[in-house]
């Protein structure tokens, strides 16, 4: 079941520790969320959140 935007913000800003959220941590969450990796990319994005760990171009 797809998620709306602020759903993705609120899972995004809970799972970032100190402003940072791991490959394996954003990937588990978008499976979860039921929504593509790019949309966890994108948001992590737009709140400044810094992907780390990641296979290139996962989150684009």
């Amino acid at each position: 079941m797809a998620k709306n935007s602020e759903e993705i913000k609120t899972a995004v800003q809970n799972a970032a520790k100190d402003g940072r959220l791991s490959c394996p941590v954003a990937r588990k969450l978008a499976s979860d969320l039921g929504v593509a990796p790019r949309e966890i990319g994108q948001m992590a994005n737009e709140l400044k959140i810094k992907l780390y760990g990641c296979e290139l171009g996962c989150f684009e």
